[in-house]
């Protein structure tokens, strides 16, 4: 398999003679598993380690490879096994703030042309939830085009509701479509395109690998019923990079209960397009649209053009992100303190 197959753009062309490295040959990450990788190159897919100088140096989680990630990898023992060197500078990226309550983002896929945010139309139906997908892929650049899963169990009626709901609110594309009936499956497949990558995102039980299946052909991936409340359980425990039989290449993902922003304050504002636009007429340029006079876009809820659940999902996932913001420029100035004490340190002892 070519390496433009696997989706070596013009863009990663221009870029090869800067990372290329003698003995090694680049190869994509197919799939990462708690620190276990695998990489697909021309000469197949084989696991992989990193080496010791990549594993050492990165500077948090963010510059490790992920699912997508072009690296640099050198192949031994007949190209059964690999190490990867460098990771490639990303076209567009998928992350998320890490659990918990370090200031660190978690990457979840890198390199994707299109995100399919997936939710179900039974019991995931969730449009805050969705607002954060949304912005997740508007800060790493991707498309998103939402999908709306389990038709079958809702009436005609609720599912226009639904549909109309997303798109005047995430102005994506949808598709709806049933993995018991099949029905709108075809409309996905139609988005499919030879070399180019796709990331399906959504919570645990919306049916993501049962449409992966589908498009397969095939009962490869493990799937499970979701429970009597809807709560969904996971099926999929890792992160892999599926070649189709029609050349498109699909990542899938485990299901995400927590969805913490880790992106900027433009990446939020890009997910919320049409309040962007509203605040180019605000009184003030920096308005936060809380309580300064002049804002377009309070005026907007109050005149019925902006709903208040659109503002409220806004507001607070402007606050997450600033939030992130604060706490990750406190880390470093904490890390960059320590590393100078270190030096300092280190001078003492030799003097």
């Amino acid at each position: 398999m070519e390496l433009r197959e696997l989706g070596f753009d013009a863009w990663f062309e221009a870029q090869a003679g800067e990372m290329a490295q003698e003995g090694c040959a680049f190869a994509r990450v197919a799939a990462v598993d708690r620190g276990a990788y695998r990489v697909r190159s021309e000469k197949g897919e084989v696991p992989a380690e990193l080496s010791g100088r990549l594993a050492y140096t990165a500077d948090g989680p963010e510059e490790l490879p992920c699912v997508g990630d072009w690296v640099v990898a050198g192949f031994y023992n007949d190209a059964t096994a690999a190490i990867v060197h460098r990771v490639f500078p990303r076209a567009t990226f998928l992350r998320r703030k890490a659990a918990g309550d370090a200031a660190q983002a978690q990457m979840i896929a890198a390199n994707i042309d299109t995100a399919f945010l997936v939710q179900s139309c039974h019991f995931d139906f969730n449009p805050s939830r969705l607002d954060r997908y949304l912005v997740m892929a508007a800060d790493g650049g991707v498309e998103p085009v939402v999908v709306l899963t389990k038709t079958d169990l809702v009436t005609p009626g609720e599912l226009e509701e639904m549909a109309g709901l997303v798109a005047a609110t995430a102005r994506a594309r949808v598709i709806a479509l049933s993995n018991a009936t099949g029905e709108g499956v075809a409309d996905l497949e139609q988005e499919l395109r030879p070399g180019r990558t796709y990331c399906l995102l959504g919570s645990s039980g919306v049916g993501k690998t049962t449409l992966i299946n589908r498009l397969m052909g095939r009962e490869d991936l493990a799937t499970r019923a979701v429970s009597g409340t809807g709560e969904g359980t996971h099926a999929t425990t890792r992160r892999q990079l599926i070649v189709l039989d029609s050349g498109a290449l699909l990542i899938d993902t485990p299901g995400m209960r927590e969805l913490g922003m880790s992106g900027t304050a433009e990446g939020v504002d890009a997910g919320f397009a049409e309040i962007a636009a509203l605040a180019v007429d605000c009184r003030y340029a920096d308005c936060t649209h809380e309580r300064e006079p002049g804002c377009a876009v309070r005026a907007a809820v109050e005149q019925g053009d902006l709903s208040p659940e659109r503002y409220a999902s806004y507001r607070k996932l402007r606050k997450e992100t600033a939030f992130y913001e604060l706490s990750t420029l406190d880390k470093r100035k904490k890390d960059k303190a320590f590393g100078k004490f270190l030096k300092t340190v280190k001078k003492q002892l030799k003097d």
